[in-house]
């Protein structure tokens, strides 16, 4: 991931804007005074223009009275100067659109200007326009992103398979998960369902109800700037990257028929020999579930020492191996074994799939980060939390066990909650709850 400065120029979603109560005298395109006219439309900015020090945790609002909201834009500046002015503030419209409340919290530090235009019963636009400045943070506590989706040497120029997980790491740990799962959206040309889950305080995975569409591209914005991920622990600049999803492939691997088929954009177009691991100890049998290939190398050492087992032990081996493509952290791979003599009879590895060569290296050379592939039948589960197991996750579970407890649609802006202060987001809920009833 390349971080995004905190005061980049980056429109988002065709912004809708926001900021302050500030009573609009404004601009009128018409002649609100003749008989019969409408009448103008009155903008209130909130914070107030002029405010100093606003709480960074909290929305900006923007109200109209006599009209409709039909453009906010908001403008964070760093004081400094360095850098251009961040666009990128979005936000939702009620339903009668005489009320718009920003998606995410401010830039700690920021000059913020807020222009915002509505329209009255004639067609008549008012402008208004606000500014204020956001608290400072406090110094020493700061969230950052310690890695992304692409920590294992991937570019974000590399295409990747519908199974790709959107993964987090941060320096920290995160006590405010919800806050945070909220700050963080996921967006795709193509919809979908998703929410994200936790493995342990530092690391944030983003999982689809299916996979992706194919050949499509995701955004990842991470609104990070001004939420407080812990007590006394803010983010402090907003960063993206772009996930471009290839083509479907998707691998099926029978334990107990020893074969393997490979389905390309819903048609089998492959199917190979294999043996899985051996079921002589529980250790070497090949986990059932859905894998992802996570990396590939032409030519890998592997060997039981990473298990404590050293020359001389029984049992000790050391193979290097061609064409071999990772598909958990506890050392499954599919690989060339020429030794292998049966391949599509019997199960006879340590674990990883065994290929014939020219099986393997078409294998190596067709797949993406992040294809699945599917093992069945072996007796042993995969988890959830080795490599990028997640989709062994049922999704009812998924959704229960993120912060927020409900999916996005990552096809609209914002995220499934809000990462404003709880006070906040209390009186927003209310107000919420008020305007679908009526009041």
């Amino acid at each position: 991931m390349t971080p995004r400065s905190p005061f980049p120029l980056a429109l988002k979603h065709g912004a809708i804007g926001a900021a302050a109560v500030l009573l609009a005298t404004g601009c009128s395109t018409g002649e609100g005074d003749l008989t019969g006219a409408a009448e103008d439309a009155v903008i209130s900015i909130s914070p107030e223009d002029g405010a100093k020090e606003v709480p960074f945790g909290e929305p900006i609002t923007v109200s109209a009275e006599n009209g409709e909201i039909t453009d906010v834009t908001v403008e964070q500046t760093d004081p400094s100067g360095e850098g251009e002015p961040d666009t990128s503030m979005t936000g939702a419209l009620n339903k009668d659109k005489s009320t718009w409340t920003s998606h995410w919290t401010l830039i700690p530090g920021s000059e913020v200007e807020v222009t915002a235009v509505a329209e009255n019963a004639d067609g008549e636009e008012t402008e208004t326009t606000g500014s204020f400045v956001a608290a400072e943070a406090p110094d020493g506590q700061r969230l950052e992103v310690k890695d992304d989706t692409f920590e294992r040497g991937l570019s974000t120029d590399t295409e990747v398979g519908v199974g790709m997980p959107v993964i987090i790491d941060f320096d920290m740990p995160v006590e405010n998960k919800a806050q945070v799962e909220a700050a963080m959206e996921v967006t795709s040309e193509k919809p979908a369902k998703g929410a994200w889950n936790w493995f342990g305080d530092k690391r944030a995975v983003f999982r689809t109800e299916e996979y992706w569409e194919p050949n499509q591209t995701v955004t990842v914005d991470l609104n990070l700037a001004g939420v407080e991920s812990s007590d006394g622990v803010y983010g402090m600049e907003n960063s993206s990257f772009e996930m471009k999803v290839g083509r479907s492939q998707i691998t099926e691997i029978d334990n107990d028929t020893h074969h393997m088929t490979v389905e390309r954009d819903g048609k089998q177009i492959k199917e190979f020999p294999v043996s899985l691991g051996q079921n002589t100890q529980h250790q070497f049998i090949t986990r059932s579930g859905v894998h992802l290939t996570m990396e590939k190398h032409t030519d890998y050492r592997m060997s039981n020492d990473t298990l404590g087992v050293k020359p001389g032990d029984p049992g000790y081996y050391e193979e290097f191996v061609e064409y071999a493509v990772r598909i958990s952290d506890t050392g499954e791979f599919l690989h060339a074994a020429s030794w292998n003599g049966q391949l599509g009879e019997a199960n006879t590895s340590h674990g990883c799939v065994n290929m014939a060569v020219s099986d393997a290296g078409w294998f190596y050379e067709e797949s993406l980060p992040g294809d699945p592939v599917d093992v069945k039948n072996s007796g042993r589960d995969m988890e959830v939390d080795n490599g990028w197991g997640f989709w062994v996750r049922p999704w009812d579970e998924w959704v229960e066990k993120s912060a927020l407890g409900k999916a996005d649609d990552t096809s609209k802006p914002g995220t499934a909650g809000s990462p404003h202060s709880t006070e906040k987001k209390d009186e927003e809920g209310d107000q919420e709850e008020k305007q679908e009833a009526g009041a």
